[in-house]
């Protein structure tokens, strides 16, 4: 078999190793992207259809219901944890592992694997989720052909360790601009320094105290948080200007609109001269009351439990439809060089899953 063609005849765990071992790090998805759509036009039972490095697959069986499985290909730089290695504990090491090439791996099991399941399934496949939101493959999906992406549930394949995570907090990242004027620093008085001028910002931060609001069961737990400072022109130089950069995650309770307008009035009387939105995503609520999201609580079990940052469950919601996270991986090692997913999780979230659209 070609080195860049993916055998969906693999079981789940050594699949998910074979697309670790296929680097994809956002922006450079083609190559995963090609291999993907190449081993889907292989399946007679599904329509297949392209969008950038975008893959959709659909079966048309006339079932009453439609779900989507939807997942991202691309990961985060990797941080010398490429190719993947399995230990004698069943874990499986790498870049991707847990997010979310052991999801994408079960996507592409049950698209081979259930030809003929008791709901009409789409598996969404795209590019870019792990950078800035406007590069975002399922959003331009989304944009150009939203028919693709109709359905009545949707299950993001993220990592949150074999758990049902209803919604997604969204995510506000501002720049919060102080002035001053500059001056020699051995003549300081003759200036104005614009960092001490972002002290009442910190202040005001550090006493910030997080909501926690209680949301179709599901406790969220906001954050906010100065995430980046600049400022300085020289060793000599007292600063003219100085940015905070602050990012909010707040629980879907709250409009994007409300959001941004309580960042502003948090920080009204703090001397800021300028207020910049650099990034903004709302979040999504649970959703867990509609009947699709109750009978896929029902068939994979367990305690839904809030979703603590984004996902693309907010893009869906915004498309109405209902969706949840559900995947394999652990959110706690996303990112990190010791990135790794437990083999049995991935074993144990297929079996639910084929379940849930065969019985």
């Amino acid at each position: 078999m070609p080195e860049t063609a993916l055998d969906l005849t693999l079981e789940g765990p050594a699949l998910t190793a074979r697309l670790v071992d296929f680097p994809s790090v956002s922006g450079t998805e083609k190559p995963l992207a090609d291999a993907i759509e190449q081993a889907l036009r292989a399946l007679p039972h599904l329509t297949v259809d392209r969008h950038g490095n975008n893959v959709v697959a659909r079966t048309r069986l006339g079932r009453a219901e439609r779900v989507v499985l939807a997942g991202h290909i691309d990961t985060v730089p990797i941080a010398d944890n490429v190719p993947s290695r399995l230990d004698e504990n069943g874990v499986l090491w790498g870049c991707g592992t847990s997010d979310m090439k052991s999801g994408v791996a079960l996507q592409l099991r049950i698209a081979a694997t259930v030809p003929e399941p008791n709901r009409d399934l789409t598996f969404v496949f795209y590019d870019n989720e792990e950078v800035a939101a406007h590069l975002n493959g399922l959003g331009h999906v989304a944009e150009a052909h939203p028919d693709w992406l109709e359905g009545d549930f949707a299950v993001l394949l993220e990592p949150s360790d074999g758990q049902v995570e209803g919604g997604c907090q969204g995510t506000l990242r501002v720049h919060l601009r102080t002035e001053g004027e500059r001056a020699h620093s051995a003549r300081a008085w003759m200036g104005s320094n614009a960092i001490h001028a972002a002290a009442p910002i910190l202040a005001r931060l550090a006493a910030y105290e997080p909501r926690r609001p209680l949301i179709d069961g599901l406790e969220y737990h906001e954050g906010l948080n100065a995430v980046r400072i600049e400022g300085g022109v020289a060793n000599n130089v007292i600063p003219d200007a100085c940015t905070v950069t602050v990012n909010f995650r707040y629980a879907p309770d709250r409009t994007p609109e409300e959001a941004q307008a309580y960042v502003r009035e948090f920080f009204a009387d703090c001397g800021i001269a300028e207020f910049v939105v650099d990034d903004h995503t709302g979040g999504a609520l649970p959703g867990l009351s509609h009947p699709a999201a109750e009978a896929f609580m029902a068939a994979v079990g367990g305690t839904a439990q809030p979703k603590f940052g984004w996902t693309d469950v907010s893009r869906f919601s915004a498309l109405g439809v209902p969706a949840v996270n559900y995947g394999p991986g652990d959110a706690l090692y996303a990112h990190k060089r010791d990135e790794h997913v437990a083999v049995a999780k991935i074993v144990h979230c297929e079996a639910k899953l084929r379940e849930w659209l065969t019985s």
